[in-house]
């Protein structure tokens, strides 16, 4: 039997957290570091906090880079990064050496040292669609009736990711720059922010992740 959503654990992130969010929305996720359980997910979540080396090294320590590209690449199942988990999506960044996953063109970069400018970015920040928009679908869920536009997400960063293809953007936000807040590419979406640190936002993004199909 499949498991509707499965979070990757691979010592980095806010694992229980997104679990906790997930239950709330009466979505079953399960958090495993097990590649043969992961293969079963209909979709993953890659979460994370921290730096890019350190995300990328725990996963390919516990061969997981392998399963999370065939679910995506291969098997064409909805992938949602958060945070340094979107960051990993990509295939470079500023902040360290390793490879991230390749499966979005495109690198990671630093918020420029400006004066006035504070890094990393944390707290809330309103957000602009600008492509595809899945995550931020409007609901007439009595939950999300209240939920105004623009959307406000909370984020806790000092990179952000600058795609090769403008047109994998989602959502962008402005800390001194304007940056990719959310990415979409096929079944591969990413959030910048953390939707489950974003009240009755973020379980908007999580719900509507929740109802994705694979490709």
């Amino acid at each position: 039997m499949s498991i509707p959503v499965a979070i990757v654990d691979y010592g980095i992130g806010n694992v229980s957290s997104i679990r906790n969010m997930f239950q709330r929305l009466g979505v079953l996720a399960e958090i495993s570091s097990d590649p043969k359980v992961l293969s079963s997910a209909d979709r993953l979540v890659l979460p994370g906090v921290g730096a890019f080396d350190t995300g990328v090294n725990n996963i390919r320590s516990r061969d997981l880079g392998g399963v999370i590209r065939a679910h995506a690449l291969e098997k064409k199942r909805p992938l949602l990064g958060i945070c340094l988990g979107m960051q990993l999506l990509f295939e470079r960044s500023e902040e360290g050496s390793e490879p991230g996953l390749g499966l979005l063109a495109g690198a990671v970069r630093r918020f420029p040292a400006e004066p006035g400018l504070r890094v990393p970015h944390m707290g809330w920040n309103e957000i602009a669609l600008t492509g595809a928009a899945t995550l931020f679908r409007a609901r007439k869920d009595d939950a999300f009736g209240e939920l105004t536009r623009p959307l406000s997400y909370y984020f806790v960063h000092s990179y952000y990711v600058d795609p090769k293809d403008p047109t994998d953007v989602a959502a962008t936000a402005t800390h001194g720059v304007t940056f990719a807040a959310a990415v979409e590419r096929g079944n591969v979406y990413g959030a910048q922010f953390h939707p489950e640190k974003s009240h009755k936002y973020g379980m908007l993004c999580l719900k509507n992740f929740s109802e994705t199909q694979a490709c």
